[in-house]
This record gives C-alpha cells, structure tokens and sequence, in this order.
C-alpha cells in the first residue's frame, strides 16, 4: 500500500487556495498550507478563510512553526513569505513534497501599477524560491497558478494556449508570463514536471474584496452606484471556484511528460515536462449581463456610472479549454445564475447585509 502524496499549497488563506486546501483536507490529503497574509485587501477576510479551515491564527503574535488544523487532522498551516527564501528553501528541505500547488502571488491587475515592486518581489523572487525548492526536494509535480491576463493585446478568441503572448498590458501580466517562461526552464533544465494554469476571472463565496463583483455587490446593498468600465463594453469568461478547484486538482493528477510530436509552434507544450492549461466556463458573458445577475440575486437594481477603460484592462476574455478537456476530462458545470446566488448568499451571511 503506497503513502498518499504529501502536499503543500502556497496562498493557502487566499480565495482559491483556501477552496483548495479544504478539498484536499476533505478527500485525506497530508496538506501543508502556507501565506504571509499581506494587507492587499482585508487581512480579517484571511484570517476568517484560515479559521474557517480550523486554523486558530492571530495576526498580532509571532507565530514560529505550523498551526495544526482543529478541524481535519491531516492539514497545518505555516505563516511565511515567498520572498524569505532560506524559509521556503528549508520547508521543502525538511518536507519533501510530492506536489506543490503554487498559488500565492500579488494579485491585482490595476494595483501593479501603483505599486510594482510588490509584484516582482512576490511573482517573480518568490516563485524562483519556490522552483528552486522543488528542484533541490525533487517535487514529483509542480502546478502554478498563471492567469488569463497574459493573453494582453490578443485579439483572436478565444484564447489558446497555443497563441503566443508577448504583449502584456500591466506588470501583473508581465509577471505571470515570466513565471510561464521560468517554469519552462526548469521543466527543460532537469525533467521536472510543471504545469501553469491560467484562470479566467474567477468568482464565488469567500472572494477577493478587489473583484468587480464583490464591490458591485457590496454597493447595490449599500446603495451606492457602481462604476461600470468600457461603458459596459466588456465580456469575461467568468468561472465559478468549485470549477476551478476542479480543474486545479485535475491537473495535478496529470503530470505532464514531453511532447514528442512538438512543432516548435505550440506554446503551451514542449520537448519538456511542460503543459500550460487555461481553466475557464468557455461561456463569456457581457459585463451588462452579469451585473443585471446579480441585480437578480439581490432583488435591487444597481445605479451605473458609465466609465471609461481602465489601464491595464482587456475589453473582452474567452477561454478555449479544450486542452484541458481533452487531458483531463474537465468540464464547467455551475452557471452563472447558480454561482452568482451562492456568492451573494455568502456575503448577506459573512457582512449581516
């Protein structure tokens, strides 16, 4: 009888991979969790994510070592940063996982342009120290989290991980293809197996407060007009997290191998150990629409401003999942009336609203 496979999960308190974590928890996976709980957005939202996991963490004491979960017996929690290298170098010394599932990264498509160093210090130091830990450990499959914003100025839809992507239009994006081309590297360098999967708007309870549906929620509720970008013009590929976390597991149970039949063109294969996935609902839905849904869900009607584009931001996302699919069987299933409901009942319940 084999051990199951020993785990870590970075961003372990943030919105996916809080949902991730209690899955694997749930099905008996030995998980380790790991987060800084940076102050990007409400650091009570975390810290409720990490006790809703059984994790009793309080923010003003110097914690040292894991925190055992009261709640599933085979997950722990450890307080760190990504950009403290000898701590991540020696966690995967000590542990040597079986997979890692990298999902801590500064988020935020606007925020890297009022502040971008926080971004090449957490994408781009902290996930050399993570690849680093899994080349020196010899992690069995590493899966990171990538994003649909690296497909920038694209035009063709939807969007394929065959397409090249090299013009980002933020610092963020910029970031995750570095870490798409770094993660290669180390697939080619010493046969390790990466895959790189990139999410397409992700939503659901327990989201991040920065997302355009939180807030619109937020301020139909509250009464206070929204402010709608591109006058309305956009369309997202909006997926539900149960179809994210989904996907993420599917894929970690997919290593990677080389492709044999590679024609130099494909970027999201190699002769390496190396797949880069979309993970998406392939269903875009205008921005109008979607805020007419939760206008639904909530049962009161929202008062627009009619803005500009941001910096930064893409008219339009579509994901082309196909790969994924054909790979490893993943198939959307929540529409977004059923998500959009779960969120919002979410919300009334965690703020009293």
């Amino acid at each position: 009888m084999t051990n199951p496979p020993k785990i870590l999960v970075t961003g372990s308190a943030g919105f996916i991979g809080f949902h991730l974590v209690r899955k694997l928890a749930e099905s008996g996976q030995e998980t380790i969790g790991l987060d800084n709980l940076n102050a990007y957005y409400d650091v009570n939202l975390k810290i409720s994510r990490l006790r809703e996991s059984g994790i009793a963490f309080n923010p003003q004491k110097s914690v040292d070592g894991f925190i055992q979960s009261s709640r599933y017996q085979n997950y722990r929690f450890i307080p760190a940063d990504l950009v403290d290298r000898e701590k991540i170098l020696t966690l995967f010394e000590d542990h040597k996982f079986d997979v890692v599932y990298h999902l801590a990264a500064q988020a935020g498509v606007r925020y890297s342009i009022e502040n971008p160093f926080a971004y090449t210090e957490s994408n781009i130091d902290g996930f050399i120290h993570i690849l680093e830990g899994c080349r020196r450990s010899g992690v069995k499959h590493l899966v990171f989290a990538s994003s649909s914003s690296v497909y920038g100025m694209n035009r063709k839809m939807p969007f394929s991980v065959a397409d090249n992507v090299d013009h980002p239009v933020s610092l963020y994006s910029a970031t995750k293809k570095a870490n798409e081309l770094m993660a290669h590297s180390y697939a080619h360098l010493y046969g390790m197996p990466v895959t790189g999967l990139r999410f397409f708007t992700v939503y659901g309870p327990w989201g991040r407060p920065d997302m355009a549906y939180f807030q619109f929620t937020r301020f139909i509720l509250e009464g206070r007009p929204i402010d709608v970008y591109n006058n309305g013009e956009m369309k997202r590929d909006f997926t539900y997290i149960d179809d994210i976390v989904d996907g993420i597991l599917r894929s970690g149970e997919n290593v990677p191998a080389t492709n044999p039949l590679w024609d130099g063109e494909d970027t999201g294969s190699s002769t390496a150990p190396y797949r880069i996935y979309n993970i998406g609902s392939d269903s875009p839905v205008s921005l109008l629409e979607f805020i007419e849904t939760i206008e639904s869900s909530i049962g009161k009607k929202a008062q627009k401003n009619m803005m500009p584009m941001q910096k930064g931001d893409v008219p339009a996302t579509w994901a082309d999942i196909s790969h994924l699919r054909r790979d490893t069987g993943y198939e959307p299933r929540t529409n977004l009336k059923k998500g959009i409901s779960a969120f919002v009942d979410w919300y009334r319940s965690y703020y009293s609203a």
